[in-house]
């Protein structure tokens, strides 16, 4: 079992320096305060983070500076299971590499070692310091290269929010604060290192980040951090679009969709990140029928992921922009069997094909995608004389197809028992022997009849 950071009040800390609440900030900015670690959290990161600590050891023993390092151990004192391990030392990339050859070095603005075990990756990134200041004339605070290495103190002041700048020694048994990260993480709040009419400039990816952590993690953000990301939210316009979208696809997967959207809309960052999304919001209030629709749909994505749902990046952007296509449709006429495939494609197009332009989405995603849109009818028309019900349980989206079928059941509230028909079929399906599938196949066919010749 996690250790619930509850167990953690001051009086069970051991500092090594004065106390973090009353020593001199300018004692802090290069000393740290150092706070024994209890064994049953240094236990627990035993367990589960064996190949980790074998990175750590080994670094150490070579006489570099090695710690856990940002969400893990954030994670650990909250009592969350970290999703994966972060490693921070002294040693740069080239004496990473050297002591494990099962290590790659990657990236560019940001270079680091990716030391792998079997599946997983332990990333391992030298210590920081702030990049120097730009001397350009239009002060754009932008960092587009960040490959100045530091200290350990340089390295934790440099990183986002104060909760993340937290060190764990494994070995020493030492959880080591150089920004105050405990206290925030005792008061749940959510703040920046250092001004966040800054900070967030330097790289406004981190307005994403605070609402993915402050929804997540049950945070308050804190106040001049929530100003500050609502000044600077058009600078997400410059941010690189692959960043832009992985932690979009991040907040739809967080199972805190629903609020992470509505904060996005408050703090005006919906815009620069999806304008067309914000367009088809922007005249809207929380409770018009449109929006409605819209957090429809989020919290049931929320729902899903919350039963252990592990949806695909195409499952994800078609349940975004599903309202969108919508609304793009003709009208239906009385007693129609709703929109043809073509026009759902068609308007699936108009929707997708700026979106993949503008966030750099795969195009093989985007396919899928609106494949999966115009697969939807065929759940509620399994009557159809053309649709063949088993066979479309085979097919290679069908999974897909049914996963975003069930979350638009979950949105409207009705349905259920559809969907539940729909996973008998496919049950039956994946059961059919090869004799059986043939007959399937033959099933329907109709024989076309040859023209007849004139005489």
């Amino acid at each position: 079992m996690l250790v619930s950071y509850e167990r953690y009040s001051p009086v069970n800390y051991i500092p090594m320096t004065p106390s973090r609440r009353t020593g001199r900030k300018e004692e802090r900015e290069t000393q740290p305060v150092i706070f024994e670690a209890d064994e049953a959290l240094l236990a627990e990161a035993k367990a589960i983070g064996q190949d980790a600590l074998r990175v750590i050891s080994k670094l150490q023993r070579s006489g570099h500076e090695a710690y856990l390092v940002g969400g893990c151990v954030r994670d650990l004192l909250i009592g969350r299971a970290p999703k994966d391990f972060d490693v921070a030392t002294s040693a740069h990339p080239r004496q990473v590499k050297r002591l494990f050859r099962n290590g790659r070095i990657i990236g560019r603005r940001f270079r680091l070692v990716h030391v792998r075990f079997g599946g997983e990756i332990i990333e391992t990134a030298t210590f920081r310091r702030e990049p120097p200041e730009s001397t350009g004339d239009d002060g754009d605070l932008l960092i587009v290269e960040d490959n100045e290495y530091g200290t350990a103190a340089e390295d934790a002041r440099r990183r986002d929010f104060t909760v993340n700048g937290l060190f764990l020694d494994p070995f020493g048994g030492e959880i080591i604060d150089y920004v105050g990260g405990l206290d925030d993480l005792d008061d749940r709040v959510l703040r920046t290192i250092g001004d966040p009419n800054r900070r967030l400039p330097e790289d406004p990816v981190r307005i994403l980040r605070a609402i993915k952590f402050s929804t997540r993690l049950d945070f308050r953000i804190e106040d001049e951090t929530w100003e500050a990301m609502k000044a600077c939210s058009s600078d997400l316009q410059r941010s690189a679009p692959p960043r832009i979208l992985e932690e979009v696809l991040r907040l739809l997967r967080s199972g805190t969709a629903l609020g992470a959207f509505k904060r996005l809309r408050s703090c005006g960052a919906l815009g620069p990140i999806l304008p067309g999304l914000n367009k088809y919001l922007s005249d809207f209030e929380d409770d018009a029928p449109r929006t409605q629709s819209f957090f429809s749909l989020l919290e049931a994505l929320d729902a899903d992921i919350h039963s252990g749902a592990q949806l695909s990046s195409a499952v994800l952007v078609a349940t975004l922009v599903h309202d969108l296509v919508a609304a793009k449709l003709p009208p239906v006429d009385a007693g129609s069997s709703g929109p043809t495939v073509r026009e759902i494609a068609k308007a699936a197009d108009s929707i997708l094909d700026p979106f993949t332009q503008s966030s750099r989405l795969p195009k093989r995603d985007a396919a899928k995608a609106r494949r999966l849109l115009t697969l939807q009818g065929k759940f509620t028309n399994a009557a159809n004389e053309r649709t063949r019900p088993l066979l479309f349980c085979l097919m290679e989206d069908f999974e897909d197809a049914l996963a975003l079928f069930r979350i638009r059941t979950r949105a409207l509230g009705r349905g259920w028992d559809i969907y539940e028909g729909w996973v008998d079929r496919a049950r039956q399906a994946a059961s059919l022997s090869d004799e059986e599938l043939t007959v399937e196949r033959k099933t329907g066919r109709r024989r076309r009849r040859r023209p007849r010749k004139r005489k």
